[in-house]
């Protein structure tokens, strides 16, 4: 079996994934989970195991729906009654052109929202809204969203791009590319994974964890060929 289709075969299991970017861009390797299968456990491993910043992937068809903001863009709207926010703006970001991140939220049914218990609740109660959200008309689906989540909260959201790996190459899409290319609902939650001294972890090293715990590590590179090789197969 190849590693994309074992890949494919654990994220459906509700197994973790090991996915590095590339050399060229940020050169992070990311745990990454199905969002719909996050358990207590599951965040308790990124936060333990990997150490980053825990964020949730939301498809492009979702976020649209729900006019969920690219958080630069909402901030941007704020310039005139906060001119400091202008002098924060993301425009010097050398890996990339747009930063993926929206909103945070936590389930209304969670207390601070930032125990794994919490974190996993809203992560997964995402996912499965995310599911009913497509046989919602966009008034419906806004309602029933705030009826459930509310904003800040601890769990980043991360807005795919429409095309996916063919307009961007972050861990953003990349994963959103492996579940939709597995037939599962495309939200993702990804954590970078650090090493000792601080930093993230080397690519090596990342694959020495993968191995020692019988993850699949995979490439950007195998992920782009594969989704670029999707409808001619």
């Amino acid at each position: 079996m190849s590693d994309l289709k074992k890949a494919f075969s654990d994220l459906k299991n509700g197994e973790f994934i090991l996915i590095y970017d590339s050399d060229g861009r940020e050169r992070e390797t990311d745990l990454i989970i199905a969002s719909e299968f996050m358990t207590a456990e599951g965040v308790k491993r990124q936060r333990k195991d990997a150490g980053g910043l825990i964020c949730t992937s939301a498809p492009s068809r979702m976020w649209k729906k729900l006019d969920l903001p690219f958080m630069a863009e909402l901030l941007a709207e704020c310039y005139n009654a906060h001119p400091v926010l202008k002098g924060l703006a993301p425009n010097d970001l050398i890996y990339d052109t747009k930063s993926s991140f929206s909103l945070t939220i936590n389930h209304r049914k969670t207390f601070t929202g930032i125990p794994d218990a919490d974190r996993a609740l809203t992560i997964s109660e995402f996912a499965k809204f995310g599911k009913k959200c497509d046989s919602m008309n966009e008034a419906e689906a806004r309602e029933e969203f705030g009826k459930y989540f509310r904003a800040p909260g601890h769990v980043h959201l991360l807005n795919s791009q429409p095309g996916v790996l063919d307009d961007r190459a972050g861990h953003t899409e990349l994963c959103t590319a492996m579940l939709m290319m597995a037939d599962m609902f495309p939200s993702a939650t990804m954590c970078e994974i650090m090493g000792d001294n601080g930093r993230s972890m080397p690519k090596e090293e990342t694959m020495k964890y993968a191995e020692k715990h019988g993850l699949v590590f995979l490439e950007g590179s195998d992920i782009i060929d594969a989704w670029n090789k999707r409808d001619k197969d």
